[in-house]
């Protein structure tokens, strides 16, 4: 089903695109919604003309878009999150804690406009910001440990015990081949 969006949806497109959607989702939701109207003829010939009319407010709203998104040049975001002794995170580091860092910075945006793959290990990750239809900023952002002296701690406790059983067996060889060779001397002595 062809739809006109009336405003601009994450993940599906932006005001005044024409998109295909399923019917179900136009008619049950969209449209009910007031987010779309279907796309017949007329409606097309009338959304052309709009865009020719506001061709210019169009223009200024992109160059707004893209005083706002340098604001973005040269941040990058380190989100400290509690992690176990594995590197995976208690919960996972999602947009709310991309919009407080930035807010932190002194960059407001609205958390509907950000966009990103909830991080659940400790890594770097990258949130997208979505000001206009043909300007995005790429927002890098690492997820480091919060608590990582402790996790170094418990992964040298951890490793320890498992060095001192690796090296307790190579004494143990070194135990056994005197007495394996004290019987290989007993062997002829009993001929």
């Amino acid at each position: 089903m062809e739809i006109i969006l009336k405003e601009d949806i994450i993940g599906l497109g932006y005001k005044n695109e024409i998109v295909n959607v399923k019917n179900g989702y136009g008619r049950n939701y969209l449209i009910p919604q007031g987010k779309a109207i279907m796309a017949t003829a007329s409606a097309k010939k009338v959304l052309a003309e709009n865009l020719r009319q506001q061709a210019h407010k169009l223009a200024a709203q992109k160059a707004a878009a893209e005083e706002r998104a340098k604001q973005f040049e040269g941040v990058a975001l380190e989100i400290a999150a509690k992690v176990s002794a594995t590197g995976v995170t208690y919960g996972s580091v999602g947009v709310a804690q991309v919009v407080a860092a930035l807010a932190e910075k002194g960059i407001e945006v609205d958390r509907k406009i950000v966009t990103m793959r909830d991080a659940k290990h400790v890594g770097e990750y990258e949130a997208v910001v979505h000001f206009h239809k043909d300007v995005e900023v790429h927002v890098p952002v690492v997820v480091v440990a919060e608590n990582a002296e402790e996790l170094r701690a418990a992964k040298a406790a951890l490793q320890a015990p498992k060095e001192e059983e690796a090296e307790a067996p190579a004494e143990e060889t070194a135990e056994e081949a005197p007495v394996q060779e004290e019987t290989a001397e007993e062997a002829p002595a009993a001929e």
